[in-house]
């Protein structure tokens, strides 16, 4: 496994101030995503696999984007508008794509050539969480499991959904391929030829490290059978 998180970090650079946002907006969902860095380092531990985070707010550059998205230093965000992002020379866009969004991706593909280089069955993983609240209207899914055109191991996690009755599990939900989300997926899984997922939860389910913890131990319910499925079945140490 190798497990990615874009949007680990709410961190702004000194060099950047707040993109002329309120501070109130720094540490709500337009910034990072909340919890999903906490799921991937137990994920991580527990299938003693890599782990890869952005140390950058998305607002400064979003790793889950290609340089010529719109979204990537996005000029609004859901009802916020970002106004340190608009207008930027073509200069200023290369240098944010230079500082935060190469660095991010050059050391996921060396971590993944040095695992195939070693012979290691390796999948992708990336961890998200969204609002539960999105432009006034509410989300009932509780964790998506989204994937562009490689469904293998988005199929064997949604196949294993039963083993949580009491949560919403959905696919491609809240978002899919056609949302612009799948670029990791396609860069470092369908690139390569490695089975891969995204996986979106709830923020209001990872609201204390009780939560994560709790939400960690679910997504290996939905995880760990589906790598035997597929055949990376390395499946690491418990998750304590």
């Amino acid at each position: 496994m190798v497990i990615l998180c874009e949007h680990a970090s709410n961190r702004f650079p000194a060099a950047f101030g707040t993109l002329g946002l309120d501070p109130s907006n720094l540490d709500g969902h337009i910034a990072w995503d909340p919890g999903a860095r906490a799921v991937g380092i137990g994920l991580a531990r527990a299938l003693d696999a890599p782990f890869v985070a952005s140390t950058v707010s998305r607002l400064v550059y979003d790793c889950n984007r290609p340089p010529e998205h719109p979204g990537a230093m996005p000029v609004r965000s859901e009802k916020t508008d970002i106004p340190g992002n608009r207008d930027l020379s073509a200069a200023q866009r290369q240098a944010r794509v230079d500082q935060v969004y190469t660095p991010f991706h050059d050391l996921v593909e060396q971590v993944i050539a040095d695992r195939l280089a070693a012979g290691h069955p390796t999948a992708i993983v990336t961890i998200h969480s969204f609002t539960p609240v999105y432009f006034d209207t509410h989300r009932d899914v509780e964790i998506g499991i989204l994937h562009d055109d490689d469904s293998a191991l988005a199929d064997a996690m949604l196949a294993n959904a039963p083993r949580l009755p009491h949560r919403r599990v959905a696919r491609n939900q809240p978002y899919g391929p056609e949302d612009g989300v799948t670029h990791s997926l396609k860069l470092h899984g369908l690139a390569n030829g490695l089975p891969n997922v995204m996986i979106e939860i709830r923020n209001d389910l990872l609201t204390s490290p009780a939560r994560e913890e709790g939400m960690t131990r679910e997504i290996l319910d939905l995880l760990r059978p589906a790598l035997t499925t597929i055949g990376v079945s390395r499946l690491g140490r418990p998750h304590a």
